[in-house]
């Protein structure tokens, strides 16, 4: 097991400052989009969390390039019901808002008796801890078509706190768009939003994707990933993301 790595953001005043590792693999001047969800979902955890319900949908909306600058999060309630609860949080930069996520949540109760016919079986995949990394994909079968992942977060989201197993979620669901629209030579699509659906939190550090479809047209696709924990299924991601192929 590797050592701890950095965390990606220190609190700063307000806000949060981003660390060298948060730094986006397409543009070094930019934060990595997905750490921007993690950051919505923490604040949507921190300020609505409640164990009697569950954190069903998210959909993070990454509109704009976050400059590598500090950050601040705020939310709003848009609907508090007796079985439902709609939020929403926004990422704020110097330029303006960068992100928002939308969430919902259903209260948590008696699960029904009968089963469902088309339930989502769990998967034979390797034991997450062999592969010794934080990110370890792995082919189906020999497809190369039937992507698989397991997911480990090495550090902190922010620094002095613990990831949540909801804010864990989150953050690997971005990953769903790199296993969905990956093309044979290259990641020729950057994602513009994902949603998270979950019947439960991830149980454990390792979260799974297994890429479920991609389908594309004049540069704009879509595709989805089952996610898994070490004990079975909990949901899916689904990514809408447009071309953008790096000159050569």
């Amino acid at each position: 097991m590797t050592g701890v790595r950095p965390a990606y953001f220190t609190p700063a005043g307000d806000g949060f400052a981003p660390g060298e590792s948060a730094r986006s693999w397409w543009v070094p001047g930019m934060i990595h989009g997905r750490l921007l969800g993690g950051l919505l979902a923490r604040e949507l955890e921190t300020a609505y969390g409640d164990p009697q319900f569950q954190f069903s949908r998210v959909t993070v909306d990454m509109f704009r390039n976050a400059p590598f600058e500090p950050v601040s999060v705020s939310s709003v309630v848009v609907r508090e019901g007796r079985r439902i609860r709609v939020t929403e949080a926004t990422v704020t930069a110097g330029v303006g808002a960068v992100a928002r996520a939308s969430a919902v949540q259903l209260r948590r109760g008696e699960q029904p008796s009968a089963p469902v016919p088309t339930r989502t079986p769990a998967w034979d995949a390797p034991d997450p801890a062999s592969f010794g990394r934080s990110f370890a994909e792995f082919a189906a079968d020999g497809d190369p078509v039937r992507r698989r992942m397991w997911i480990r977060e090495e550090g902190p989201l922010v620094d002095g706190e613990p990831l949540s197993p909801f804010v864990r979620a989150v953050l690997a669901a971005d990953v769903a768009s790199p296993l969905a629209h990956r093309g044979e030579d290259d990641l020729e699509f950057i994602n513009a939003d994902y949603t998270l659906t979950l019947s439960r939190d991830p149980v454990g550090e390792y979260v799974g994707l297994e890429s479920g479809g991609h389908v594309s047209e004049d540069g704009v696709a879509t595709g989805h990933a089952t996610v898994h924990d070490e004990k079975g299924p909990i949901g899916f991601s689904m990514a809408v993301a447009v071309a953008n192929i790096r000159a050569l």
